[in-house]
């Protein structure tokens, strides 16, 4: 209602003119260097999720709409909108749970400014250093909206990929766009009005990819009715009443919408997934690979592992595991760890209907109990990925490790070398290897390009032909 004063008085407007009038020129080179990363990453998730059983169903349901072809739906040969395209391209870059991630505002930015960015530069031409710029206007917008969210958003029931994604979509489909400051204010307004998505997905449903694909369309949909004139609500981020923040979260911190913006750059804080699974589970991951390694244990050995974890990973993924799809058996934290004690890994391979059912698997997860751990949620928000595990064996003994950073992550990076080659993963059995190594290689240098075209050409290309996930009912 009126008389509710705003959270914090003109953030949409001071976002939307930093979005606005952000310049190549204006970005630090280490901000380029990890958006060029990100990238790269990006592309390899889109078109690897672009085989998929639920992005194949999204593909044929937007292919019979029609629409003006001017931006390709990757790897399948044909060409939609670009509001089309970003939906099936970005619900394909979330098909897999293999997209980067930033930790504090939960979001996977990558699979949003990805589909974006070349969608658009197909459409109409655009060159590396305007893509690169867009696509950190959306890292730091969007990002900064999840960051004032805070985890109250997710823990009261909201996916954020799906509602805050929504404010990294806009921005950086502004940028593309070529708004002005009051056109892109719109276009967060208008946007965010059509944030969803309900976390309650992860625990078997094939909409939770849908949600990064909705909030892609919803950014390119805002982005395109403000150039038109249409407008959104001008506060959308900060009203009192019946605003983003108000509206989606119980307990927000609405001066993050703002804090160090232009100054410390959130682009920087973003990670890599290197296991298919959601990334609240990784650091567990980490420490039972890390704890049979150095006592040479096999599965047989293992009597029972205890896992400690912050409240928000365990409501996240220590529920009871039953087998309810590919969806669900990467959101469950039990799962995840039975594969790992089992073959020494989790890999896209592991997730087939027979592993999902897998007796072995399953008797494996009765020796597993998870429980949250007051002295990690004590640590605060920025450790909810940590772990304490307890590894007790069969002739008695009783092995510890506690895992702070996931590998991948800001605290505990991988190289640069190691994303290329979770990229050469991605697209094995997709593209050729010249085809992969064009790719690493423009992306490299991509703000030297005049465009995106090379790029572009192989990601249009007809990949139907490969099946990368057995489907299922």
């Amino acid at each position: 209602m009126s008389e509710n004063p705003p959270l914090l008085e003109n953030a949409t407007r001071d976002l939307a003119r930093f979005a606005a009038d952000l310049r190549y020129e204006d970005i630090p080179p280490e901000v380029i260097a990890q958006a060029k990363l990100c990238l790269l990453d990006g592309i390899g998730v889109c078109l690897h999720g672009s085989t998929l059983p639920w992005t194949r169903i999204l593909q044929q349901v937007t292919a019979a709409e029609g629409g003006t072809p001017v931006a390709s739906l990757w790897g399948t040969g044909s060409r939609g909108s670009v509001s089309q395209a970003v939906l099936v391209n970005g619900t394909g870059g979330h098909a897999f749970e293999m997209d980067d991630m930033h930790k504090e505002s939960i979001l996977h930015p990558n699979s949003l400014t990805t589909p974006i960015a070349l969608g658009y530069a197909e459409a109409s031409r655009a060159t590396g250093r305007d893509m690169l710029t867009a696509i950190v206007a959306g890292y730091e917008v969007g990002t900064r909206v999840g960051n004032a969210a805070t985890m109250a958003l997710f823990l009261d029931g909201f996916h954020p990929q799906g509602t805050s994604g929504t404010f990294v979509a806009a921005a950086a489909a502004g940028k593309m766009r070529g708004l002005n400051a009051v056109q892109m204010q719109h276009a967060l307004g208008i946007a965010g009005s059509m944030a969803s998505g309900l976390m309650a997905a992860q625990e078997g449903a094939m909409v939770k990819r849908l949600h990064a694909g909705r909030a892609a369309q919803a950014g390119v949909l805002g982005a395109e009715l403000a150039a038109k004139g249409f407008t959104g609500i001008s506060d959308i981020l900060e009203a009192g009443y019946g605003g983003y923040l108000s509206s989606f979260s119980s307990r927000p911190a609405p001066q993050k919408l703002t804090q160090g913006l232009g100054e410390s750059w959130e682009t920087l804080n973003v990670g890599f997934k290197m296991y298919p699974t959601v990334t609240s589970i990784h650091t567990a991951l980490d420490s039972l690979r890390w704890l049979m390694a150095d006592n040479a244990l096999a599965h047989g050995d293992i009597e029972l592992v205890e896992i400690g974890c912050s409240r928000m990973t365990y409501v996240h993924t220590a529920w009871p595991y039953k087998p309810a799809g590919i969806t669900a058996a990467q959101m469950n934290l039990f799962f995840g760890l039975a594969v790992v004690a089992l073959g020494g890994n989790v890999t896209t391979a592991d997730l087939t209907e027979a592993r999902l059912r897998d007796p072995q698997v399953l008797e494996l997860i009765g020796r597993m109990r998870g429980h949250e751990d007051a002295e990690i949620e004590a640590m605060g928000p920025f450790f909810r990925h940590a772990c304490q595990m307890q590894v007790t064996t069969r002739d008695g003994r009783r092995l510890r490790h506690k895992e702070l950073a996931r590998r991948g992550s800001p605290e505990n990076p991988v190289s640069i070398a190691e994303v290329q080659e979770k990229f050469r993963g991605n697209v094995a059995g997709l593209l050729s290897d010249a085809e992969a190594e064009q790719v690493i290689g423009d992306v490299a240098r991509f703000e030297t390009l005049p465009d995106a075209a090379r790029i572009i050409a192989i990601l249009g290309t007809d990949r139907t032909g490969a099946a990368r996930v057995e489907e299922m009912a």
